[in-house]
């Protein structure tokens, strides 16, 4: 037994003298990642905010950068993700792809800094969809995304020695909400703001419902935002065409409870408020910052074809615009994009060529000035408002966006004929049977997913309206051909006489620019539907959002709402045309045209067909009130 000891007591030695025992591993104890080649600095920090939670950060600094300022965004889609689309040690490489404008902040000589929004990948705390803000009776809390906004700035101006002190906010969508937050108290060090396509309202226009119309494609986004806090648990459907995956189901609370929607937090919030009570009210951003002074200059971009947020960027401008006596610290730019287009090559939408790269234009002389200017204090030649006209394809420069001409009104007629001239005579409707069981489409089937690599998502809105201008439950009404230009810019807004013989029932308007019959060059093009502007009205909230109210069967009833702003050009050769329709499935959840409390747990019983008709003579004949500039 002696030598066993022995034996034991001199590998112990042995281990103890070569560090074998503790470093039985291949792996260095603590990696110095390698940084040869790279032409910037990447740092990885936990900042904290007031109440001690830490939000994940990702610093990247430019190579010898010395008084340089800093681009920041705040995220819920993964910073680390964002500042590695590419594994590479060139910035530019890096850096391009999602919610980097990499000309703008490579060129420009910015420290780039990306941030997990608190409850989100590398951050700590608590996720709340568009957490309310600090006061409002949604948030019983003392921590809301401005003051995060507030705490991130503070931390890195006094800790980035390479920076000159001044920061600006920028950011897509989701990443777009938090550019206003910042406005609501901005630290002293802000001097910029750029939401682009942000969420501002989610009930009005933006992503969960417009008009009161719940958007239900968007409940995969809904799971995998919150269901894990690295957006790991993913949605799994088995359908391709997600028609029948919404149609199977019926209802859009049943196909909640079918996918587990029922433990996440916000999808209670959703079923639970289907009108606009306090807790969409407490959110809405516009309503919010046109009580609060404007102290830093603020740059809204809005695309005219935005297919998730196409309310927010406007509403802001409409709130803030008025605060601007100066006419210096408000600016406003619309181009011919789809969500978040701007960053990208944006020659074309869908099949519609502007014989340009709108983004990189864009970015070159309106992005990269204005930044320069409020960062670095170099002069810049940026309109106030800087506006894309289509039809004409140029970029038109406003010292205002006054939203609306002269509101001249084009008539729906009988014949499905449409003019500026109303028709004679007594009263007459037009009309069609909306069937649930038949939904009009908003684009053709196979329907996916959203999703932006090879999907067809971000596109649709430009998509041609003939594939279901012949259907029998969609009125289609048309212009004679155009002998001279027609120039909208603003708001159209919806002003239409309609009964169901329903208690409820959705109401969709399409204005739309139809080309002459051939397009030289084009083959195939030669009288494409192509939609300026698109939107949809639940009945129900006829007299108010707060409280949805049966509708009176078979009643003339006026419904009043504004499409997407436009700023186009209707050619000579070209035709005006408008369609109406009562679905726009899957997009949208179906109405089931008789009235219950809430649409989301309509039962199968509940869903009937409805006689539609549409007054088009008479004194309550319906039009369009166009924003016609001479």
């Amino acid at each position: 037994m002696r030598w066993r000891l022995a034996l034991a007591i001199g590998l112990a030695v042995f281990a103890a003298s070569s560090g074998t025992a503790q470093t039985y591993d291949d792996r260095p104890a603590k990696l110095v990642a390698p940084n040869y080649g790279f032409n910037y600095e990447r740092r990885t920090i936990e900042i904290p905010m007031r109440d001690g939670v830490n939000l994940h950060t990702v610093v990247l600094i430019p190579k010898g950068a010395h008084d340089a300022p800093i681009l920041l965004t705040r995220t819920p889609y993964n910073a680390d993700g964002l500042t590695t689309n590419r594994k590479s040690g060139d910035l530019a490489t890096s850096l391009y792809g999602y919610d980097n404008a990499t000309d703008v902040i490579v060129e420009g000589g910015y420290i780039r800094v990306i941030q997990d929004v608190r409850g989100k990948y590398g951050s700590g705390g608590t996720f709340v969809m568009n957490r309310a803000l600090v006061g409002t009776a949604e948030n019983p809390t003392k921590v809301d995304d401005a003051t995060d906004c507030y705490d991130t700035i503070d931390w890195l101006v006094k800790n980035l020695p390479q920076s000159n002190g001044k920061v600006g906010i920028l950011g897509i969508s989701y990443d777009g909400y938090e550019p206003l937050a910042a406005l609501v108290n901005p630290h002293p060090a802000l001097k910029v703001s750029v939401p682009m396509n942000p969420m501002v309202d989610g009930w009005m226009g933006d992503d969960w419902f417009h008009n009161g119309a719940f958007r239900q494609m968007n409940m995969d986004y809904v799971w995998e935002q919150e269901a894990t806090r690295d957006n790991s648990a993913p949605w799994i459907s088995s359908s391709d065409d997600v028609y029948d995956f919404y149609m199977r189901a019926g209802s859009a609370g049943e196909l909640g409870k079918r996918m587990g929607l029922d433990q996440i937090g916000f999808w209670r919030s959703l079923t639970a408020h289907p009108a606009y009570d306090q807790f969409w009210q407490d959110r809405a951003m516009d309503a919010y910052l046109s009580k609060r002074p404007l102290k830093v200059p603020v740059m809204l971009v809005h695309s005219l074809w935005d297919q998730e947020d196409s309310y927010g960027a406007l509403a802001v401008y409409r709130a803030l615009e008025p605060k601007d006596s100066g006419n210096d610290m408000v600016y406003l730019t619309m181009g011919p994009w789809h969500h978040g287009q701007e960053i990208e090559d944006a020659s074309a939408l869908g099949e519609m060529r502007w014989g340009q790269d709108t983004g990189t234009w864009w970015r070159r002389h309106v992005l990269a000035p204005f930044l320069a200017h409020y960062l670095k204090g170099t002069p810049m030649d940026v309109a106030p408002v800087t506006a894309f006209e289509s039809g004409t394809n140029e970029w038109r420069r406003f010292q205002a966006w006054l939203g609306g001409g002269d509101g001249a009104k084009l008539y729906l007629k009988p014949g499905m004929a449409l003019g500026f001239d109303a028709a004679a005579g007594g009263e007459e409707t037009a009309d069609y049977v909306s069937d649930p069981a038949h939904p009009v489409l908003f684009r053709n089937r196979p329907v996916m997913a959203i999703g932006y690599d090879n999907n067809p998502w971000p596109n649709w809105l430009a998509d041609d309206q003939r594939a279901v201008s012949s259907r029998p439950d969609v009125l289609t009404f048309t212009s004679d051909v155009l002998t001279q230009p027609l120039k909208i810019s603003g708001r159209p807004m919806v002003n239409l006489t309609a009964s169901t013989s329903g208690t409820d029932s959705d109401w969709v308007v399409k204005l739309i620019d139809v080309w002459p019959d051939q397009v030289p060059g084009r083959p195939g093009f030669g009288g494409y539907q192509f939609a300026v502007g698109m939107d949809i009205f639940r009945g129900r909230y006829r007299e108010g959002f707060t409280v949805a109210k049966p509708l009176t069967p078979n009643a003339p009833l006026k419904y009043s709402f504004a499409l997407p702003a436009a700023n186009h050009i209707f050619l000579p050769g070209h035709r005006i045309m408008v369609q109406v329709q009562s679905s726009w499935f899957p997009l949208y959840d179906r109405n089931p045209q008789s009235f219950v409390q809430n649409i989301f747990f309509a039962q199968p019983g509940d869903y009937v067909k409805a006689t539609q008709k549409v007054w088009v003579s008479g004194p309550n004949a319906s039009y369009i009130a166009l924003p016609v500039v001479k």
